[in-house]
């Protein structure tokens, strides 16, 4: 078999750390790691199988020097639009993990469960695009609904956890909630988000835009456009809760024609790594607790609307670090590797 070069940029980070931990489960076929951060980073040391490995910090010549051909990138818009290219023309295929490459035309962005034939159009700039977390969860419950009924509109409210946003902001939730039972939450700074988060609700994620939408629900608009090849409407509302792992989404589909919940839920127990969990009567359904570190989406509340025999309504949880990040990066990398050297 053969074995790769693979740099991990932004390696430090809550994703980056996710993706360490991705490569090494599925026994991904990795001859040398190459961990990248910042300066500042510079001399720590991350694990992988066992053994620790040294980050060396990110330059636009160590793609080259290090023979680099997989390069996972993790640490924000503004690094990869700087340095992806680097990792492309040094031969490298870049799989970048930030918004900054989603819609540009030439660039896949793909959910192998959902759109894998994107992967070869790569080459046009040798970078694919890994879509946002909340964005991954959904299309992988609407693809096999989509082939089954056809879908032609969506209305989704997301319950974002605070890791969506980083390590900085899980710490800043639990710094407030530790103030709480101090008596101190008054005195408790939130500098991540825009409001206390502990025990609150924040019905915007990023920036507000002039459709009065907000950045991350214009994100799940265009990006489920992109990848499922069809105009389907989107609405979003994206939300942050006070949860450290796991996003949650209550999703209502609208279909072309009459749809059956039971014959819907069959459809989705078939779904490539779906997990259906609906057994109201035991109060069985999927949450945030249950998914963490799991590589599946969680399905559940699957029911009819109760005026329009085209609607259906569920529920979709899953791990944010891994299934819409990590682990669908190296799902990635192991279908591009499979189209490129299994053929």
């Amino acid at each position: 078999m053969k074995t790769f070069n693979v740099a991990v940029v932004g390696a430090t980070g809550a994703v980056g750390e996710e993706m360490l931990r991705v490569l090494e489960e599925v026994n991904f076929p990795v001859a040398k790691l190459v961990p990248l951060a910042s300066a500042r980073s510079v001399g720590k040391e991350v694990e992988f199988k066992g053994e620790p490995v040294k980050v060396q910090e990110l330059t636009e010549e160590v793609f080259e020097q290090e023979d680099i051909e997989i390069a996972l990138f993790s640490a924000g818009g503004r690094v990869s639009a700087h340095f992806a290219p680097f990792a492309a023309e040094a031969g490298a295929v870049v799989i970048d993990n930030t918004s900054h490459f989603r819609m540009d035309p030439e660039v896949p962005l793909v959910v192998p469960e959902v759109n894998p034939q994107d992967i070869a159009a790569w080459r046009n700039k040798g970078i694919i695009a890994n879509p946002n977390c909340s964005t991954i969860q959904m299309v992988q419950a609407l693809k096999p609904l989509d082939d089954a009924f056809g879908v032609k509109r969506v209305d989704v409210a997301t319950y974002q956890a605070t890791s969506g946003a980083g390590k900085s902001a899980m710490e800043e939730m639990v710094m407030q909630m530790k103030d709480f039972f101090a008596f101190k939450l008054d005195e408790s700074p939130h500098e991540v988000f825009p409001h206390q988060i502990a025990l609150n609700v924040i019905p915007q994620i990023d920036r507000f835009m002039e459709n009065g939408y907000t950045k991350e629900e214009m994100k799940m608009v265009n990006e489920t456009k992109k990848i499922m090849h069809k105009e389907i409407e989107v609405a979003a509302t994206c939300v942050r809760v006070p949860v450290l792992r796991g996003h949650s989404e209550a999703v209502t589909i609208w279909f072309e024609g009459p749809v059956d919940a039971a014959k819907a839920r069959r459809v989705l127990e078939e779904g490539k790594n779906l997990v259906v969990v609906d057994d109201p009567e035991n109060l069985a359904y999927p949450m945030p607790i249950m998914v963490v570190d799991r590589d599946e989406t969680f399905v559940g509340r699957i029911r009819q609307d109760l005026y329009r025999d085209n609607v259906l309504h569920i529920w979709v949880v899953a791990d944010n670090l891994r299934v819409g990040a990590a682990t669908n990066a190296v799902r990635i990398a192991q279908k591009w590797v499979e189209l490129e050297y299994d053929q």
